[in-house]
């Protein structure tokens, strides 16, 4: 192994531990909230509505971020991000994510399999399950995939919004999206998002009690706590890795970033589409390969061997 490489898992293995002490500050904050009827949990509730206003404030003025809301993108930024041509997708395939996830987790799969539970649905169709946090660089990342891979089978109905993920974090202001207060419908999927904490890691969207146990039953580390980002697949396959390098998308605008996922050659695409196809090749397990032109695509047959 060379020095090289030995650096470059060093690094890695950093920010996942600092993701995950990141989900280690939620959980014992939800431990707090839920075990505790005194008067310090009415103030901490208090506390963290006026720490979310306070946040919304600090990012509308200075972080050019909207808040907890994010920013509206123009119509030409979401065109290119739910737009994505099948050929860029299929000359792309799965991209970046195999070398990335040989430095980072010892090629660990992106996305694997899942057993034990019936199936996740809502509304009589199969439920995609998101549980992240506007905070954290590696959602970051994943959001402009799952973008990506959804507008293969609906669409968005409300107007996507960028923001940047917290200054302090690793990767610091990696542009992004933020699932916030989305709607999106299909007629093949259900999806639900739930954007646990904001940019200041204060409380934003709770998980139900039962998002919470698939999240503890498929996303506990051996440290006892589960990370960010998560995406549940109809129970079927579960994503509870990071896939690809957000240090991909540093220092470059919303614009910039939905243009580069044209460019197959691109960083951006190569991680971003890479993961996006592999993202579709696990939808279409829940779907039953509907609709087929998307699941027979050859950037997400190509993608379906990596599950």
């Amino acid at each position: 192994m060379s020095k090289a490489t030995r650096i470059r898992q060093q690094n890695a293995r950093q920010k996942i531990a600092a993701q995950r002490a990141a989900a280690r500050r939620a959980e014992v904050r939800k431990r707090v909230l839920i075990t505790s009827g005194s008067v310090v949990v009415v103030l901490a509730i208090v506390l963290a509505f006026v720490l979310v206003k306070v946040s919304g404030n600090n990012n509308s003025s200075s972080g050019g971020s909207g808040g907890v809301d994010g920013t509206a993108l123009p119509a030409s930024v979401v065109k290119n991000i739910t737009s994505v041509p099948a050929s860029t997708l299929n000359t792309v395939g799965v991209g970046s994510v195999p070398s990335f996830m040989s430095t980072d987790e010892g090629g660990a799969p992106p996305i694997g399999p899942v057993s034990g539970s019936g199936p996740l649905t809502s509304g009589g169709k199969p439920e995609m399950l998101y549980i992240g946090a506007e905070f954290c660089p590696y959602c970051g990342a994943e959001r402009w995939a799952m973008a990506v891979a959804l507008s293969r089978f609906g669409h968005f109905t409300t107007q996507l919004r960028g923001m940047h993920s917290s200054s302090t974090d690793t990767d610091p202001n990696t542009p992004t999206l933020t699932y916030y207060k989305s709607g999106y419908t299909s007629k093949y999927l259900v999806f639900t998002p739930v954007e646990n904490e904001t940019v200041t890691e204060a409380p934003l969207q709770n998980t139900t009690a039962a998002q919470e146990a698939l999240w503890k039953k498929y996303d506990t580390g051996s440290d006892g706590y589960t990370g960010y980002p998560f995406i549940d697949f109809g129970n079927k396959y579960v994503l509870k890795l990071p896939n690809y390098d957000p240090g991909v998308l540093a220092k470059m605008s919303w614009a910039q970033v939905a243009a580069a996922l044209h460019d197959p050659s691109s960083p951006v695409a190569q991680g971003a589409d890479g993961s996006a196809n592999l993202i579709t090749a696990a939808i279409c397990k829940m779907t039953g390969g509907q609709p087929g032109n998307v699941c027979t695509a050859p950037g997400v047959v190509k993608a379906s061997g990596s599950l």
